[in-house]
């Protein structure tokens, strides 16, 4: 054939292709209805689903819902002086988010737009906030560790890069604590973080923000902002926004952690959208495709496969159950779509158990297979002893005489219970972490009363930054106890054995 009709034929369709952008461009619906965030807008007939509608002064919409006459749209800005009558331009964008290393050390909206009065920037791309899950052929297992500074976690119910656990329980009993623990201890890492803020008090957001900034942790994290006062459709386009941030991190081979407060604002927060939008309702007024809702974002938490650059993104979504009811619908739901759950009881947490980690009900069905080598030895059997520790004290407390072997657990959960406390905020290095569990297991903690085993580990730590920096620093870099690291731990335990001993009363 010839090449000149070839080259012909090309630039014809170039040019009808531009003509027909031109005419979409020109392209514009009518609101007929505004409420609560949410309108109805006849016109443009050939908006997509996703699509982005822009009035003329910037506001923009989402269309969310298209039937043959109308299309629902939700404000992705404040919508108070917008009204029935006003025209939406069809923009022939999808909803995206800014994506740039840029955004480390900020606070965005669902569209990556600086909301932390800060400068405003030009961002490296725009990435759509709906994107495919990798599939399994671009996956990898789960082989690394995530750390997250958490005694009962790392020890018990460890964490691998790319899993995803939830973190279940009642309003007030740490979660978004227990979150902030896994972001703070990636500080000097390689791990990147983004954490999500939907339908939160702004006072809870800025806290939040204000935490992550004194600890010197915002500088690795990305902040997405959709709190309580913020549009629905912000709060419903905030989780898929903050993991397509995560994403592009992952992209070039480095490794995030991703933090969703919470999944059940989100799933509220759709609700309310579809029933406004005229949706049926399904179980608890929810609609039936909220299960779908959360599928497809938890399915993006994975870890690529080498030949994409082997990065990951961990998912650590959190949800509230009610009077502890963790058969609720979406409880249910995101239980059997993540890895497993850290169920935090309210029980234990007004016992003074913090972090309140009921482990009987909590488990990680993958981070063991990338648990660290030192504390998957130190905490083989810890976890049993735990779980039966409530069975042991109810038995106990009707006075029924217990055997030998027996006493001896129960001591010994009662002690693991003490030494796995922890105040908010304090991560602890995997070095610290085995020295605690070798003076459990090494039965250094046997001579100290149970309400003095905290300041007594408080001591041991202390002693050991103080003086045997380089042991901690050894057991992390080989992942083992030597003999060395082994004999310098017996005799720091020793000496605060004797000192504990000299400061008790006669």
């Amino acid at each position: 054939m010839n090449p000149g009709i070839d080259q012909i034929r090309d630039q014809v369709r170039q040019t009808l292709a531009a003509m027909r952008w031109r005419v979409r461009r020109r392209e514009v619906g009518r609101l007929v209805s505004v409420g609560d965030g949410v309108g109805r807008v006849r016109g443009a007939p050939s908006v997509r689903f996703g699509e982005l509608l822009e009035r003329a002064d910037g506001l923009t919409g989402l269309a969310f819902d298209i039937r043959p006459r109308e299309i629902g749209v939700l404000f992705l800005d404040p919508s108070e002086h917008v009204s029935a009558g006003d025209e939406l331009r069809a923009t022939g964008r999808v909803s995206s988010v800014a994506v740039d290393d840029k955004l480390l050390g900020r606070v965005v909206d669902a569209l990556g737009r600086p909301i932390d009065g800060g400068p405003s920037f030009r961002p490296r791309a725009y990435w759509p906030t709906e994107r495919e899950a990798p599939g399994v052929i671009d996956r990898q297992p789960v082989r690394e560790p995530m750390h997250t500074g958490i005694q009962v976690v790392d020890t018990l119910l460890p964490l691998g890069r790319g899993q995803r656990e939830l973190i279940l329980g009642d309003r007030a009993t740490g979660k978004t604590s227990l979150a902030l623990d896994a972001i703070l201890a990636q500080r000097g890492s390689e791990v990147l973080c983004v954490y999500t803020a939907i339908g939160l008090r702004k006072t809870n957001v800025a806290e939040v923000v204000d935490t992550l900034a004194q600890a010197g942790a915002l500088a690795s994290t990305v902040v997405v902002a959709a709190d309580a006062e913020s549009p629905p459709g912000q709060q419903y386009l905030a989780p898929y926004a903050a993991c397509t941030i995560g994403e592009f991190f992952m992209s070039q081979g480095r490794h995030v952690l991703v933090v969703y407060d919470s999944l059940s604002n989100h799933a509220d927060a759709y609700r309310r959208i579809a029933l406004l939008l005229g949706r049926s309702p399904g179980r608890e007024a929810y609609p039936p495709d909220v299960f779908y809702l959360h599928a497809r974002l938890l399915e993006r938490a994975t870890r690529l496969h080498d030949r994409l650059g082997g990065g990951s993104l961990t998912a650590l979504p959190i949800a509230t159950t009610q009077a502890g009811n963790i058969s609720a619908y979406i409880p249910t739901n995101l239980i059997s779509i993540t890895d497993g759950q850290l169920y935090l009881d309210s029980h234990l947490f007004n016992e003074g158990v913090r972090p309140a980690v009921d482990v009987g009900l909590s488990v990680s069905r993958v981070g063991g297979k990338a648990q660290p080598r030192v504390l998957r030895t130190l905490a083989s059997d810890l976890r049993l002893v735990y779980a039966q520790l409530h069975e042991l004290e109810t038995f106990a407390r009707f006075g029924a005489e217990l055997e030998p072997e027996t006493r001896r657990r129960l001591e010994l959960g009662r002690r693991l219970r003490e030494a796995l406390k922890q105040p908010r905020l304090a991560p602890l290095r995997v070095g610290h972490q085995a020295a605690v569990l070798f003076a459990i297991r090494e039965g250094f903690l046997d001579s100290v009363p149970v309400d003095q085993i905290v300041h007594f580990l408080a001591d041991l730590r202390r002693r050991l930054d103080e003086t045997c920096a380089h042991v901690l620093d050894a057991i992390e870099r080989e992942n083992t106890l030597s003999t060395e690291s082994t004999a310098s731990l017996k005799q720091t335990l020793e000496a605060l054995q004797r000192n504990h001993v000299k400061e008790q009363p006669p």
